[in-house]
């Protein structure tokens, strides 16, 4: 069962993680990518507040999965942990942190940029 959920998180958690820097750019996905960028940003800020600054939901459910796996990882961060896994190269989970959030805050500014434009379009539109 572990084996499972830890191709699972693998694969969703990458695929939520892509979607969060790209799903802006689809006119059809604009809306669900607010969601996905507002519950990434409220897991970061507000559990954060709790459970140390960018923590995530589907990484901490990861990294318990991994454990009783008996994986036990050196990277604090998916996106470190991801880049490692698949590249090979350990970078510097500083400079990981840094892009991450730039590209975070980056893609979040865009979705709201674009829901807005989105919205005063249908509004006008439909007088």
């Amino acid at each position: 069962m572990y084996q499972f959920l830890n191709i699972f998180f693998f694969i969703f958690h990458t695929a939520f993680t892509l979607f969060n820097i790209v799903g802006w750019i689809f006119p059809k996905t604009r809306k669900v990518h607010l969601i996905t960028m507002t519950l990434t940003a409220f897991s970061w800020f507000v559990l954060g507040i709790w459970y140390g600054w960018g923590y995530c939901v589907c990484t901490d459910w990861h990294w318990n999965v991994r454990e009783k796996l008996g994986l036990i990882d050196r990277s604090h961060s998916y996106i470190h942990f991801l880049l490692l896994k698949m590249t090979g190269i350990d970078l510097d989970p500083k400079l990981v942190d840094t892009g991450t959030l730039v590209v975070f805050l980056l893609s979040f500014a865009l979705s709201i940029c674009l829901n807005f434009i989105d919205y005063r379009l249908r509004k006008r539109q439909s007088h």
